[in-house]
């Protein structure tokens, strides 16, 4: 036998190790998968009596998978009261208005307490008006009732590069802020008319909700931002603490024992989302989408009337 004869034998034998390696490798891979997959969705345990803690965090636009876990919480007999986390600046009037709608439905069957975060502002703190009592840490920001209606205008930039923009529309309102132009009296007026109708809206809920004179409501809706401790002096939160405190709340003033667990109430992950939990991916794709450009991308998608406060990047 040659020497090349040897070389090729071994190089044979080299690669059929290597493979049947490989083999085995993507099997395990497969099963870790599976495991993962099992653990993350599929059968959920039934969890017995307990409290739901249901987390509003983000921009608030009133989407279904949010207004469906309410619902469930509402619906199942073993969710014995909620605790509502918010960490949210708001976002669009309409979904603040859909959101705080389906917390009062919430709240007529089983105690809701929220509890705020970081920050709790426009929107976020319509979500925590829906509750049945609020609950704050001392620096937490909240507040800024108001509304806010923004656009870009860019006519000046237009006429600087030689654009102009020719129209021909049925009425003078028709789609109107428009960015190529100036904003005329009359569509500033109409304007001011949209955003002071749902300012009256978003007062109406604080007087209601917050039992505040028509004095007390004007105090605090200028829209400007509270600590915790001034939120709680101006009569808009309850109390100081967090979420010990809001099951302390619970059982003294709703009879809840506070010897329940509180648990999590999350979305319903998709097969894909569980593979990626399984495997670890999603905490690294949600590593790169934290960052300032899923802000911006965030609140992009913000369009109409706003219920919402943020600091300028």
């Amino acid at each position: 036998m040659s020497a090349s004869d040897i070389d090729h034998i071994i190089n044979h034998l080299s690669l059929k190790k290597s493979r049947r390696r490989w083999r085995w490798l993507a099997i395990a891979l497969a099963i870790a998968c599976l495991i993962g997959l099992f653990s993350a969705g599929g059968n959920t345990p039934n969890k017995g009596d307990h409290i739901a803690r249901i987390s509003i965090f983000g921009m608030i636009t009133g989407d279904q998978a949010t207004l469906d876990l309410l619902n469930d919480a509402k619906t199942n007999d073993a969710v014995k009261a909620v605790v509502l986390r918010i960490d949210s600046p708001g976002g669009t009037t309409v979904g603040s208005e859909a959101l705080y709608l389906s917390i009062r439905d919430l709240a007529a069957t089983k105690p809701v307490v929220a509890v705020m975060d970081t920050v709790a502002a426009s929107g976020g703190y319509i979500a925590a008006l829906a509750a049945d009592h609020i609950v704050a840490r001392s620096n937490t920001v909240t507040g800024s009732i108001g509304v806010i209606f923004t656009f870009p205008e860019v006519s000046q930039l237009l006429a600087t590069v030689g654009v102009k923009i020719e129209e021909i529309k049925s009425g003078e309102l028709k789609a109107e802020p428009a960015p190529h132009k100036a904003l005329s009296p009359q569509v500033r007026a109409h304007l001011d008319e949209l955003v002071n109708d749902g300012f009256i809206w978003f007062k109406g809920l604080v007087k209601e909700r917050r039992k505040m004179t028509d004095a007390e409501v004007v105090a605090v809706s200028n829209g400007r931002v509270f600590t915790g401790r001034m939120a709680l002096r101006e009569k808009l939160i309850d109390q100081l603490g967090g979420e010990a405190e809001a099951v302390a709340w619970l059982s003294k003033e709703k009879n809840i024992s506070d010897t329940l667990d509180v648990l999590d109430l999350q979305k319903p992950k998709s097969w894909g989302d569980q593979f990626f939990a399984s495997t670890g991916v999603d905490a690294l794709l949600n590593r790169f989408s934290s960052g300032t450009f899923s802000v911006l991308a965030e609140r992009s998608k913000l369009d109409g009337l706003l219920v919402f406060w943020h600091p300028a990047l």
